[in-house]
C-alpha cells in the first residue's frame, strides 16, 4: 500500500468493505445527494464483492457545506456506523438518491433496523462532527475539490468509470504500469527537452567515432517517391528538415493562434510586455551578429541568434519548479510564442531560394480554397490536411521554405468558440440515463448511439486545431525533434574548423548570451517605466534577467534557421556556435533563477 493510504487510512475510524491489510486500497470520496457518486459506488461495490480479500474498500464523505441535505444524510451514515450498520445506511441513501429531510432520515434509519433514540443523539454528537471534519481534513489534503473523487493506492484516479478500466487501475498489470510510466514521462515539461539533450549528445558521440561514415551515409542516403515518369527525392536530412519539420511549424502555428485568439496574446494589455520582451529580444541578438560580420561571409546569418527554444526554456524552468513564479513562467510562454512568429517571419522573408512564380501561384490557390473552406465553417480536419500536403509541395517548388506551409495551414484551419463543459455534462447523464433506462426496454442499437453522440459531444469541446495538435504534439516532441537534433548536430570536433573568434560565431554566441538577455530586460524595463506594459507582483527584475537568459537557449529553432542560411564547414561552425551558446545561456539563466528564487523564500 502507498505511503499516502499507510498514513491515511485508520481501521479503527474509517468505513471499509474487505480486508484492512490488503495492499491494494480504494478511496472514493462521495457525496449521497449526487447522480455520479451514486454511478462509481455501485461500480466500486462490484469490484470490492468479486474481488473479496484482494481490495480495501473506504468511503469517506464530502460535500459543498452549503449542502445541508449532504450533510444530514452524511450524519445518518456515520451514525449508523456507531451502531456497525453504516452500510446498510450507506445502500438505502444512495438507493434514495434525492433530498434527505429530517423525516426522510427516520424513514430510513426505521427501515435499516436502527436503535432510533441512539441514532438521534448519534446524529447530533460532536464525535460525528469530528467525523466529518476529519474526512474534509483528508479530502483537503489530497487535493479534492469535487466528488466523486476517486483514488486507488494513493494516487487520484482520472480514468473512465466503467469496471475493466478502474480494475486495471487496480490490479495494474504490466501493460496499464508500462502505460502509466509513458503518460507520467510525456506529462513531464522536461521530457522532451531531455529528448533532444539525448539526441545531440548520440549525434556527436556517433559524428566522432568509427560510425561518422555510417552516419554520413545515411544523413545523405536519398529517399524517392516515383508516380511514373515523375521522380521526387530528397535526403534523409532533407526529409527531416523540409518536410518532418512543417509538422511541428504546424504545431506551432497552431499554438500562435491560439495565443492570439484567446490566449496570453489575445489582450493587448496583458500581451504588450511579452511582445515588447519578444521585439527587444530579436533585435538585440541580430544587432550584435551584424556589428561582428557586417559585410562578411557571414552576414546574412543574423536570423541564427534571433530564435528562443520554447522547449527548452519551458522545460528548465519547470525542472526549477517553485522557484519560478507562474506568472513568470506564463511571461516567458506567451515571449516565446511571439518569439516564435517573428522567427517564422523571417525565415520565410529572408531564407528561401528564390522564387517560382508558376509554384508560387498553386500556393496561393490552396491557400485560397482553406481560406473559402473556412469562410464556409467547414470544421472537419481531412480537407485542411490534404490541401496542406498540396500546399507544401507546391512551396517547396516554389523557393520558400516549404516549412511555412504547416504554419499557413495551421492559420487557416477555422477556431469556433468550445461547447460549454456544463451542456455536454448534461448531454452526458442524458445519454447515460438513455443507455441505463429506468421504465422501458433497452433499445438493441443504444450503446452504439450512446458512443458515437458522446464522441461527438466531447470533441465539441476543443476546436478543431486543438484536436490536431494532441494528435501530433507527442510524435513531434517525442520523435520529430530528436529526428531533427540527431541529423543536424553530428559535427565533427577533430580537426573541425571551429573557431570561437570566428566572425559568425562570436556573432551567434554574444547574441544567444548576451543579446537576448539585453534586448528582452532592456525592452521590457523601458516599457514598464514608460507605463506602456506592468511588470507582475510576482516577478522582482532579478528573476526577469534569469528568465531572459533562458530564452538564450536557441537550439531547434536556431539551428534550423542554421540550415537554411549556411552550408558546408560554416555550417558546421555556426551549429557548434548555437550549442555553445545556448549550454551557456541554460547554464546562466537557471543559476540565476534558481538563486533569485531562493533568496525570495528565504525572505517570505
Amino acid at each position: 500500500m502507498s505511503h499516502a493510504n499507510i498514513r491515511s487510512f485508520d481501521p479503527d475510524r474509517d468505513f471499509y468493505l474487505g480486508e484492512p491489510d490488503c495492499r491494494r486500497a480504494v478511496v472514493l470520496y462521495g457525496d449521497y445527494t449526487s447522480n455520479a457518486c451514486r454511478r462509481l459506488r455501485d461500480i466500486l461495490r462490484r469490484i470490492a464483492d468479486r474481488q473479496d480479500g484482494k481490495v480495501v474498500y473506504i468511503y469517506r464523505q464530502f460535500f459543498d457545506p452549503g449542502n445541508a441535505d449532504a450533510d444530514r444524510a452524511a450524519r445518518a451514515a456515520i451514525a449508523a456506523g456507531r451502531q456497525g450498520m453504516f452500510w446498510d445506511m450507506h445502500q438505502v441513501l444512495f438507493g434514495r438518491g434525492q433530498g434527505f429531510g429530517a423525516e426522510d432520515i427516520e424513514t430510513l434509519a426505521q427501515e435499516v433496523g436502527l436503535d432510533l433514540s441512539k441514532f438521534r443523539r448519534d446524529m447530533r454528537s460532536d464525535a460525528v462532527g469530528r467525523h466529518l471534519a476529519r474526512d474534509r481534513e483528508f479530502a483537503k489534503a489530497m487535493n479534492v475539490t469535487r466528488t466523486p473523487a476517486l483514488f486507488i493506492e494513493g494516487e487520484p484516479y482520472f480514468g473512465a468509470w466503467d469496471e475493466l478500466s478502474i480494475m486495471d487501475a487496480v490490479e495494474r498489470p504490466f501493460g496499464f504500469r508500462v502505460e502509466m510510466a509513458s503518460q507520467r514521462f510525456f506529462g513531464w515539461a522536461a521530457s522532451g527537452g531531455l529528448l533532444l539533450v539525448l539526441a545531440t549528445l548520440a549525434a556527436l558521440i556517433v559524428a566522432n567515432s568509427g560510425l561518422h561514415g555510417v552516419y554520413e551515409r545515411l544523413r545523405l542516403t536519398t529517399f524517392a517517391l516515383e508516380l511514373g515518369d515523375g521522380r521526387f527525392g530528397l535526403t534523409v536530412e532533407q526529409w527531416i528538415n523540409d518536410c518532418l519539420m512543417t509538422i511541428f511549424f504546424l504545431i506551432v502555428g497552431i499554438e500562435i493562434k491560439r495565443e492570439v485568439v484567446s490566449g496570453e496574446l489575445s489582450d493587448l494589455s496583458s500581451a504588450m510586455l511579452p511582445i515588447i520582451g519578444a521585439l527587444g529580444g530579436m533585435a538585440a541578438p541580430a544587432l550584435i551578429y551584424a556589428a561582428f560580420n557586417f559585410g562578411g561571409a557571414g552576414a546574412h546569418g543574423w536570423g541564427v541568434p534571433m530564435a528562443t527554444d520554447i522547449a527548452f526554456t519551458l522545460g528548465l524552468m519547470a525542472l526549477l519548479g517553485r522557484r519560478v513564479p507562474n506568472s513568470l513562467k506564463v511571461f516567458v510562454a506567451a515571449l516565446a510564442i511571439a518569439d516564435d512568429l517573428g522567427a517564422i517571419v523571417v525565415i520565410a522573408m529572408f531564407y528561401g531560394h528564390g522564387l517560382n512564380v508558376a509554384p508560387m501561384l498553386g500556393a496561393l490557390a490552396c491557400i485560397a480554397l482553406m481560406a473559402l473552406m473556412g469562410r464556409a465553417r467547414v470544421y472537419a480536419l481531412a480537407p485542411y490536411l490534404v490541401l496542406g500536403i498540396v500546399l507544401w509541395a507546391f512551396t517547396h517548388a516554389s523557393g520558400i521554405h516549404a516549412t511555412m506551409a504547416g504554419v499557413v495551414t495551421a492559420m487557416l484551419i477555422p477556431a469556433r468558440r468550445p461547447a460549454k463543459v456544463e451542456e455536454v455534462a448534461a448531454q452526458a447523464t442524458v445519454i447515460a440515463d438513455a443507455v441505463e433506462p429506468d421504465d422501458e426496454p433497452r433499445r438493441e442499437n443504444i450503446a452504439e448511439y450512446a458512443v458515437l453522440a458522446l464522441e461527438n459531444a466531447i470533441n465539441r469541446l476543443r476546436e478543431p486545431g486543438h484536436h490536431l495538435q494532441h494528435a501530433l504534439e507527442n510524435w513531434t516532441n517525442f520523435l520529430i525533434l530528436p529526428l531533427f537534433a540527431f541529423f543536424n548536430t553530428g559535427i565533427l570536433l577533430a580537426g573541425s574548423h571551429f573557431s570561437p573568434l570566428a566572425p559568425e560565431s562570436v556573432g551567434v554566441i554574444l547574441g544567444l548570451l548576451i543579446g537576448k538577455p539585453l534586448g528582452i530586460v532592456g525592452a521590457c524595463w523601458l516599457a514598464v517605466r514608460l507605463g506602456w506594459a506592468q511588470l507582475s507582483s510576482e516577478i522582482n527584475w532579478r528573476q526577469f534577467i534569469g528568465a531572459g537568459c533562458l530564452a538564450g537557449v536557441g537550439f531547434t529553432m536556431s539551428i534550423f534557421i542554421a540550415s537554411a542560411a549556411f552550408e558546408g564547414p560554416q555550417l558546421a561552425s555556426v551549429k557548434l556556435a548555437v550549442l555553445l551558446g545556448s549550454v551557456t545561456s541554460a547554464i546562466v539563466g537557471a543559476s540565476l533563477l534558481a538563486h533569485a528564487g531562493a533568496a525570495t523564500t528565504r525572505r517570505a
